[in-house]
């Protein structure tokens, strides 16, 4: 007998397979790829099969922008999803970057129902869906228990989670997974997250903070045949410790699927051998009805991404992206003068999110500005000492390391297993210099404000984004006490009214910052 899982997870959003840098669909990648290919899988099976979708799906294009914006809903992008016949969806962290209204007008009008069993309202009852299904099939009975991972409210605006509690997902597993181990013959647990360890050595590949909980899990949760995971962006296809292990990547660019051999003996059925792999959709063409039932609404935001917005006199664009994170780029200068215009704060700090991000040209475009500042974030002033400030810059410092030639390079910490160059910042408003010889805390050798040096219990303002204000990406020294005030307009559409507001935008630096290296 043979059972067949199929995963998809942090498709984002991308639906057409265009990475929206043009009006060409010829990525290869998007979810109505991913809806042909599973098709012809499901055709293909020998046996019964059931299909979850891991989370981050309402977020993370211009599409889904547009849809926020404009539609004010989700039911244009769950309509077509509805399509694929789902058997479960989870909760995954970007579903709350729009806000409650937005992720519950996702869960209200998706035709299949959300697992989440660790983020809890108030008086303890689950905030969406159930923790659990039970499905029977062909006489084979399979439990999915679905888990989110904790950490949101570490990225999050508070607004976006009024009210719910986050739980540890390997702890809420105990509890379920004995449970479900009695009722069912294969036992799915779908988890949007990640691996905070390496799935072969177990060494540590990250902060132990509880964002990614998946190696715990192994290793702490007895009777998991299958785990489907995601968070991560990795592609993942294995079985460890007697468990079927799947991440797709991401954009719909892999289809997971594990397929489950069964043994029956004395109506007792014994998982015999599991196979776990990632379907391409490389080649694979769309599926043609769902393409032309929302090729009205993809129309529409390919022309609002058309939209004018403003001038640049001199060079904004970007050629060498890790030169512009040691070296003040023009791109950066004005991201932070932004900031700190509609903050009305002196000190800013941002970041280069991806290797992508090319910058302005002369003329600049809506698909410019959302193509490279990629995140729905609002700011945050904050009000912190010297001293907190300059470990922040500290944290940030860690991202170079040295080479033997005094050659400056990235830490592998900030590439593996998840690229997290968003966790990098640059600071406008004070002047600083990085000598990334010196031991990791000790990097940073100048650091003024006005002139002046900053002292440890010196009082300051600084604007960044929403994520880091919480202490997203390992900046311990940020949290929502210290904010004082906040612009809560998203930085696309603060970037756009101040092209609208002073266009042409002149290309400049002040090189207020430096990377150095002394050996």
């Amino acid at each position: 007998m043979e059972f067949t899982l199929f995963e998809t997870s942090d498709v984002h959003g991308y639906l057409y397979p265009t990475d929206y840098q043009s009006r060409k669909h010829e990525q290869e990648h998007g979810l109505f790829k991913i809806a042909s290919l599973l098709e012809r899988e499901r055709q293909a099976t020998k046996g019964p099969s059931l299909t979850i979708e891991n989370g981050d799906i309402i977020q993370g294009s211009p599409f889904t922008h547009y849809l926020v914006k404009h539609k004010k809903s989700a039911k244009y992008l769950t309509d077509a999803v509805n399509q694929m016949n789902f058997d479960a969806g989870i909760i995954g962290n970007h579903e709350f970057n729009y806000g409650l209204d937005y992720l519950n007008s996702a869960v209200e009008t998706a035709k299949y129902p959300f697992l989440c069993a660790n983020i809890v309202k108030s008086d303890g009852s689950l905030a969406f869906g159930q923790a659990y299904k039970m499905f029977e099939q062909d006489g084979i009975k399979v439990a999915i228990l679905g888990l989110t991972t904790q950490y949101i409210p570490n990225w999050e605006h508070p607004e976006n989670y009024k009210g719910l509690t986050f739980l540890s997902a390997t702890e809420t597993a105990k509890k379920y997974v004995p449970e479900l181990r009695e009722q069912a013959d294969i036992v799915v647990v779908s988890y949007h997250g990640g691996f905070e360890k390496d799935l072969k050595t177990g060494k540590e590949t990250e902060v132990q903070t509880g964002e990614n909980e998946g190696y715990k899990i192994l290793e702490e949760v007895e009777g998991i045949d299958v785990l489907l995971t995601g968070h991560q962006h990795r592609l993942i296809a294995e079985v460890v410790k007697n468990t079927a292990v799947i991440m797709p990547g991401h954009k719909g660019e892999y289809l997971g699927k594990v397929v489950i051999e069964l043994e029956k003996n004395n109506d007792t059925l014994t998982i015999k051998k599991m196979k776990p792999e990632l379907l391409s959709v490389e080649g694979v063409p769309v599926d043609e009805k769902l393409f032309n039932q929302l090729k009205w609404l993809n129309d529409e935001v390919e022309e609002w991404l058309d939209q004018p917005v403003g001038q640049v006199q001199g060079d904004m664009q970007i050629f060498d992206v890790e030169k512009a994170r040691r070296e003040e780029h023009p791109y950066i200068e004005f991201i932070n003068r932004v900031q700190m215009y509609y903050a009305k704060c002196d000190i800013s700090g941002t970041a280069l999110f991806n290797n992508k991000v090319n910058g302005f040209d002369e003329s600049v475009s809506l698909r410019d500005v959302v193509l490279n500042y990629i995140y729905p974030n609002t700011l945050a002033v904050l009000k912190v000492t010297g001293e907190e400030l300059k470990n922040a810059i500290e944290r940030s410092a860690t991202y170079f390391k040295v080479q033997d030639d005094n050659q400056i390079t990235i830490n592998p910490e900030f590439m593996n297993p998840k690229p997290q160059m968003y966790n990098y910042d640059m600071y406008e408003g004070i002047d600083y210099t990085i000598d990334v010889t010196q031991p990791e805390g000790e990097r940073v050798v100048e650091f003024k404000y006005q002139g002046k040096d900053i002292l440890p219990n010196d009082d300051l303002e600084i604007v960044i984004n929403q994520y880091r204000a919480v202490g997203g990406g390992d900046y311990g020294m940020f949290d929502a006490t210290k904010i004082i005030r906040e612009v809560t307009i998203p930085m696309s559409e603060l970037i756009g009214d101040y092209f609208a507001q002073f266009s042409p935008i002149v290309a400049e630096v002040n090189n207020n910052f430096k990377v150095i290296s002394t050996k």
